[in-house]
């Protein structure tokens, strides 16, 4: 029998798959607490549901429609999920100004979920988006 340890992780890997790589809308539904909040949304952005789906359907699957998410590592703690991972495309759309450069890149995450009832309640994390976007806009 998978441990609730397990069932989390597999909530995470769900959501990584389906929702940020695949961009399955009914997955995030599914996925998703109306309550969640994303603890280190940018300070004039959306953290609840509506503001992590904006990222993934309207930030990044338009400038990366081919983007895939690899998971490097999972550690899980209680209601915790702390996830290793990168998000790796090729930039054929406009990324937040950046105009489309064909280059392909890797984002790097280190994300911690908190998994309540089988969904996303909360989320903290760190990525290398800004670091990404500043390569993307120097000229080759």
């Amino acid at each position: 029998m998978e441990s609730q340890l397990e069932k989390n992780k597999t909530v995470v890997r769900r959501f990584n798959k389906e929702v940020i790589e695949e961009g399955r809308l009914d997955s995030f539904k599914e996925l998703m607490d109306e309550g969640f909040i994303n603890r280190t949304a940018p300070a004039d952005a959306n953290n609840g549901p509506e503001g992590m789906l904006n990222t993934f359907n309207n930030i990044l699957r338009p400038a990366f429609p081919d983007m895939t998410v690899t998971i490097y590592e999972q550690v899980a703690e209680g209601d915790l999920v702390t996830t290793r991972k990168s998000i790796t495309g090729t930039h054929t759309g406009i990324l937040m100004g950046i105009p489309p450069t064909g280059r392909t890149v890797t984002i790097n995450v280190i994300d911690i979920v908190r998994v309540r009832d089988g969904k996303y309640f909360e989320h903290w994390g760190i990525n290398t988006l800004p670091a990404v976007m500043a390569q993307l806009a120097k000229p080759n």
